[in-house]
């Protein structure tokens, strides 16, 4: 493996730690800022939102810059917005500085994994993808768990500021270990955009989108899911992220290793199905004896970030299947779509809160994936029914 991945993954690790803290945090946010938990989400779909419709301009901009010096300014202004973060007077405040981040969060992840990808062969790509996956995956596992812990000691500020810290490491290892020279194609905006029209990629984005929407429709609330649903004490919230993160470790890795095994598409398909699977007994895990919850559901959450961390480098390399000649625009494209599910996610959420209960979120996401699958199945036949008649005209 190229030693130059790993550091790739410092940053993607500095990002994940933020994305995935904050929805343990928002019960924090939302009594220390005087607003709602569903208005608290929204810190999160407009972090999601800044990120998708961000990155895919961004990276039109800096198309020909030194990536290493794009790489390191982005983890830079990352930093920065945490501190501001941390230091923010109120939720408007808040929301300024995640939207900053979002910003920085996107191009940089766009730009790593393009560099990934220009650095490795084409047998190995999905390989350095999981690897760089896994900054995130290893964010979930550690750094979420963590964040939270901090939390519960200084405060969601002091989150912020661990944060920050992680954000200057990874531009400083970068910037040291890094080869100065990378650099991409100039593209327009209207160029990457694009690349949507690719055959399969719009039908592919569309899978991203609604698998993790499901996904975040109990991601963004899983401390409220752990506390109300669950009747679990908020000391165990750590642990539920601990569990989710360990089970996401080892399925990243999988995933990317069944991607180069035995098709990229076939990864997907099972991740998704076994995604609204899981997201069903969230839900209905809740109704076993009292005695029998906590063990279930630790083990469901351990699964689940199994199964659910498998999708994104199987996916990612099907997309460069697709259009490998156009991997930096797809992969970005990939990522937009990946936050616009995040976003949907967070808003079906809090919809759910408003007009249901917390217990109501594991089913109601489950018809997302269900969705994906559904249309895959559809265009499966759709494909079939064509090619007698390509057959007729030859």
């Amino acid at each position: 493996m190229d030693i130059r991945l790993i550091w790739l993954a410092v940053g993607t690790f500095a990002i994940g730690v933020e994305s995935f803290a904050v929805p343990s945090l928002l019960p924090q946010i939302a009594d220390s800022t005087g607003v709602s938990l569903t208005q608290a989400g929204y810190l999160v779909i407009a972090f999601a939102l800044a990120n998708a419709f961000g990155s895919p301009v961004l990276a039109a901009l800096t198309g020909t810059a030194d990536r290493r010096r794009t790489l390191t300014i982005t983890a830079l202004v990352f930093s920065l917005g945490a501190i501001g973060a941390a230091f923010s007077r109120g939720y408007f405040d808040l929301m300024a500085a995640r939207i900053v981040m979002a910003f920085a969060a996107g191009l940089y992840t766009a730009t790593a994994q393009a560099t990934g990808v220009a650095i490795s062969s084409a047998d190995h790509r999905a390989r350095a993808i999981s690897v760089i996956v896994g900054g995130t995956t290893m964010a979930v596992a550690f750094g979420a768990p963590l964040g939270a812990l901090v939390a519960g000691f200084v405060g969601w500020r002091g989150s912020y500021g661990m944060v920050a810290l992680f954000g200057i490491i990874a531009a400083a290892s970068i910037w040291v270990m890094l080869p100065a020279g990378l650099r991409g194609a100039q593209l327009s905006l209207r160029q990457r955009v694009a690349a949507v029209a690719l055959p399969g990629v719009p039908g592919a984005l569309l899978t991203t989108w609604l698998n993790l929407a499901g996904a975040f429709t109990v991601i963004i609330y899983l401390a409220v899911v752990t506390t109300r649903s669950m009747g679990l004490a908020p000391e165990l919230v750590p642990a539920v992220l601990l569990a989710f993160g360990i089970g996401a470790a080892f399925g990243n890795a999988a995933g990317g290793q069944l991607a180069d095994r035995i098709g990229a598409r076939p990864t997907v398909i099972a991740a998704a199905a076994l995604n609204a699977v899981m997201l069903v007994a969230i839900s209905l895990v809740a109704h076993l004896p009292g005695g029998m919850v906590g063990p279930a559901f630790f083990v469901l959450i351990l699964a689940w970030g199994a199964t659910g961390w498998a999708f994104p480098p199987a996916q990612s390399s099907y997309l460069l299947g697709l259009a490998p000649n156009s991997a930096p625009l797809v992969l970005s494209l990939n990522a937009s779509a990946l936050y616009l599910g995040i976003a949907s996610g967070s808003l079906i959420a809090g919809l759910v809160l408003q007009f249901g209960t917390v217990n109501d979120l594991g089913w109601v996401g489950a018809t997302l994936p269900a969705l994906a699958l559904v249309g895959i199945g559809l265009s499966a036949i759709r494909r079939h029914e064509a090619r007698p008649s390509m057959a007729r005209l030859g």
